[in-house]
């Protein structure tokens, strides 16, 4: 199937996006159109389309059942007792950074960048205005935290990343943690120099799920249950699958925290959270489908060659493109892991640092306006769409420099 096809139903999905269509549908019909369009016959573009939903169900399988996990950190309140206590104990001084690690702590043991920012975005609205902080510095240091986080969480971009390479879990989110750590500090720093800059804070929002938050202790025993299981594999050679690992860390944390009254409330809410992601999912295969089985990835491969881009660079760009295509860490590193991990295996990248990289990279250009996240991020905190949009190449840049320190990392260590 010609390289042609692929581009235009990929172009004409992003247009779909872009004019508020529902992204899933704008995706399946992409594909149908790219199939058709690169010579494919209309029975033909229909099974790759479902071959490619077939490459992605054990994700999207484990996706929904790490919203049992993240319904219980939100619902119970766990997550606004995780922030506060991060937050407090930094101390006001650190505002930004505090507000950038409590983002970062959330989305790395399993919750949504967008929810873990809406979750603090109270929080940081009381301490900007008593500091007299600009809501783009706030703003930027909650979403460049999470993404930090994301490239060493069991969030749906790493399970899909993972899972394309066939590579364990633990280990992609493990080859990442220097790029995050490095990530957050950058953060702080570009986050600082935004405090003069744009809107200062006027209003507050302060609402809990919960009048009454559970304990620090109570509120992380979850997520350590979580990652000492997926951690006895590299440690142990005991294999426990994130499909048990992740809601297995949710009943034991809501158990600890004494609140199993909530626990229908917090799996329904993880549910809803989830199947939002799989349904996407779902769309996103069938256009990964077909660009898998066009000459585009050749095509593109030939461009990275003639440009003098090293193989190792071919999973982070992917990333990149992918996630600027998609607007989303998900879609974006399910896509490129799905498409090129063939052609970085065969360059002699190991599965764990080409799923890395691919996470990394799609944390570059993510936060597009046509996308769900820049929206219900700058709602969060009532950021304009101006001073939203004005954001962007800061965004970039901390993606940037976490696809660049995972790139190294990959080639120096992996």
């Amino acid at each position: 199937m010609t390289a042609f096809g692929a581009i235009l139903g990929l172009i004409i999905a992003i247009i779909l996006i872009i004019r508020k269509a529902n992204p899933a549908y704008s995706l399946i019909l992409g594909a149908v159109i790219g199939g058709l369009a690169g010579g494919v016959s209309l029975p033909e573009t229909v099974k790759l389309m479902i071959d490619g939903i077939k490459d992605i169900s054990p994700a999207i399988i484990r996706i929904l059942t790490a919203g049992v996990l993240a319904g219980v950190l939100i619902k119970t309140g766990a997550a606004i007792k995780i922030a506060e206590t991060i937050i407090e104990k930094l101390g006001e001084k650190r505002a930004l950074i505090a507000l950038a690690l409590s983002a970062f702590i959330l989305t790395a043991i399993g919750v949504f960048v967008d929810v873990a920012v809406i979750t603090v975005a109270p929080i940081a609205l009381a301490i900007g205005k008593k500091l007299n902080l600009s809501r783009m510095s706030i703003l930027l240091a909650m979403i460049g935290g999470g993404k930090s986080g994301n490239i060493i969480s069991p969030n749906p971009n790493t399970i899909a990343a993972a899972e394309n390479f066939g590579a364990s879990l633990p280990s992609v989110m493990w080859a990442n943690i220097i790029p995050a750590i490095i990530g957050l500090i950058a953060t702080g720093i570009i986050a600082k120099s935004l405090i003069e800059k744009g809107e200062k804070i006027t209003d507050t929002i302060i609402h809990h799920e919960e009048t009454q938050l559970p304990s620090f202790i109570g509120s992380i025993i979850g997520p350590i249950v979580t990652i000492i299981l997926l951690a006895l594999r590299p440690i142990a050679g005991i294999n426990i699958d994130p499909l048990i690992a992740l809601p297995v860390g949710g009943l034991v944390g809501i158990v600890a925290m004494k609140k199993i009254k909530y626990l229908k409330e917090s799996m329904e809410y993880g549910l809803n959270r989830m199947t939002g992601v799989a349904i996407l999912l779902v769309g996103t295969g069938t256009i990964s489908g077909i660009i898998k089985n066009s000459t585009l990835k050749d095509v593109i491969l030939d461009l990275l060659k003639k440009a003098n881009v090293g193989e190792q660079l071919i999973a982070p760009i992917s990333g990149a493109l992918m996630s600027a295509a998609t607007a989303s860490t998900t879609a974006g590193a399910t896509i490129a892991s799905a498409t090129f991990s063939g052609a970085i295996l065969a360059a002699g990248i190991s599965a764990v640092a080409g799923a890395a990289m691919i996470n990394a990279g799609a944390t570059v250009l993510d936060h597009l306006p046509h996308g769900s996240f820049f929206h219900a991020t700058g709602g969060a905190t009532n950021v304009s769409l101006s001073e939203r949009m004005k954001l962007i190449p800061y965004e970039s840049a901390i993606g940037l420099i976490l696809a660049t320190v995972s790139t190294i990392v990959a080639i120096f260590i992996y």
